[in-house]
């Protein structure tokens, strides 16, 4: 009897010791026989789709089937769209679908899901040692979760760049007798003072119909213009801790912000027309922009307008205008991908996925095409770029080619930065995104029918930039700021 029972443990020790093998082992939970089958939403378009879907058919054709991984994705068209199947899935609307394995999310989104307890803990999936070949910034702001375990895994990482219409740019200062460097945008104040220049010179040209100055300067994200220049005076707008979310609007800091958009974009000087600024760059209603590394290969060959078409050249900066006296401090952004919760086989098998997609070689192949930056650290170099350039015979576009080596070289002279998620802070960015933007743009249009009834700029900006107007925005941004964080 004692014997038989012996047996009995040492079968179900052994039983034991079998089952945790499989589950940290080299293949995992995984049968090639019997494949585990994956779904990937995302938001990709166009060319990135197209690259996105060329390197997971090729993982499918390889890794996958070695291992027993099989994945589709699916596009959900726009970040928008994507966000709002992903909570119709949860909350099992009608018509809805499933939960996918995977999905692409910026960390405020990810935060929501987590909320309701729909993502996998990726902790357990990867080693210390594969954490750390990751930047650690990507790896800290994936860790979104109470108790700090990792929720999103870093898959491609953006920040901000200034691309400038070359070919425009030296026709100004050529004709206006300024230096054609374009360090003096390099600081806030100077592309304010130039963009002034700017609107003067592009007005004489019609001395005929007064006050027609064009724009010289326009951003894409206004969410990143409050987030990373109050950063750069020292003031972090969303200060999270323990979960805790303290606002941070110091009236001083916000004035200087205040003065250095709403002014230009009231008197002309800055402006926004089409969806993003590189349309506003291709329509040749704005010489410069910041946006997103991403936006690069979209920036125009050609100006388009009315009375005719020619070509132009291009310039960059690695990093949007800074305020003076300020720190160096660039935005982090980009969507990762999350995990939903689910079992074992499934979550294991979507991280060794996302694990291949990250590997240098398929990372630096997806970002040639989309701009994005890489998230390993031995991929962020001009080196590592070019030797898979050469060894994968990739043709690259020369803007986006530009813009990753620029961002390489000087990627340890800028800090990077981007908020903690908290609740409603979906809700909140979009309160830095639209409310002065469209203060500015609602009272640009009154100026603009003041001009044209024969007032001078002066005269017709006169009652919008004075200080009790920064204090009525400033009431209501708090306002809206706070009814926003508080849902």
């Amino acid at each position: 009897m004692k014997m038989r029972w012996k047996r009995v443990c040492l079968a179900c020790l052994a039983a034991v010791l079998v089952s945790g093998l499989a589950g940290c082992g080299s293949k995992g939970p995984l049968d090639p026989k019997d494949p585990v089958p994956l779904t990937v939403w995302h938001y990709y378009n166009g060319s990135q789709q197209a690259a996105f879907d060329a390197l997971l058919e090729e993982f499918n054709d390889t890794v996958g089937r070695e291992r027993g991984i099989y994945v589709q994705s699916y596009s959900q068209g726009s970040v928008s769209d994507l966000e709002a199947a992903v909570r119709d899935a949860i909350r099992g609307e009608v018509g809805a679908d499933e939960m996918p394995d995977i999905f692409s999310s910026y960390a405020d989104t990810a935060y929501e899901v987590e909320q309701a307890g729909a993502l996998a803990d990726l902790s357990g999936y990867l080693t210390q040692e594969e954490l750390e070949q990751y930047v650690d910034s990507y790896i800290e702001e994936g860790r979104i979760a109470a108790d700090g375990t990792l929720r999103i895994f870093p898959t491609a990482k953006s920040t901000e760049i200034m691309m400038i219409n070359r070919t425009g740019w030296e026709e100004f200062t050529s004709a206006a007798g300024l230096s054609s460097d374009i360090t003096c945008l390099s600081t806030i104040e100077g592309m304010a003072q130039t963009a002034q220049a700017y609107y003067e010179w592009t007005d004489s040209l019609t001395p005929d119909v007064p006050g027609d100055g064009r724009a010289l300067y326009g951003r894409d994200s206004m969410a990143n213009y409050f987030i990373i220049g109050l950063k750069q005076l020292g003031v972090e707008i969303f200060h999270v801790e323990n979960g805790t979310l303290t606002l941070n609007v110091p009236e001083e800091a916000l004035y200087r912000l205040w003065e250095s958009y709403y002014v230009p974009t009231v008197k002309g000087y800055f402006g926004a027309y089409g969806k993003f600024r590189s349309d506003d760059v291709k329509t040749g209603d704005i010489l410069a922009y910041t946006g997103s590394t991403t936006s690069a290969m979209y920036f125009p060959d050609r100006v388009e307008r009315e009375d005719g078409s020619w070509p132009i050249d291009y310039d960059l900066m690695a990093a949007a205008p800074v305020f003076e006296g300020g720190e160096r401090v660039a935005v982090q952004q980009g969507a990762g991908m999350v995990v939903s919760r689910s079992d074992e086989r499934h979550e294991y098998a979507a991280v060794e996925f996302l694990k291949w997609f990250t590997q240098a070689e398929n990372n630096l192949r997806f970002g040639c095409v989309s701009g994005y930056l890489p998230v390993l650290k031995q991929a962020n170099s001009k080196e590592k770029l070019d030797q898979v350039i050469a060894d994968q015979e990739l043709t690259v576009a020369p803007k986006t080619y530009d813009c990753l080596t620029m961002i390489f070289e000087q990627m340890e002279d800028m800090s990077f930065y981007t908020n903690r998620s908290f609740e409603n802070g979906s809700a909140a960015r979009k309160v830095l995104e639209y409310h002065l933007s469209d203060r500015a743009a609602e009272d640009r249009a009154s100026v603009a029918e003041a001009l044209a009834r024969g007032e001078s700029l002066e005269q017709a900006c006169a009652p919008y930039v004075t200080r009790e107007s920064f204090t009525s925005w400033y009431e209501s941004f708090c306002a809206a700021l706070n009814a926003a964080v508080n849902g």
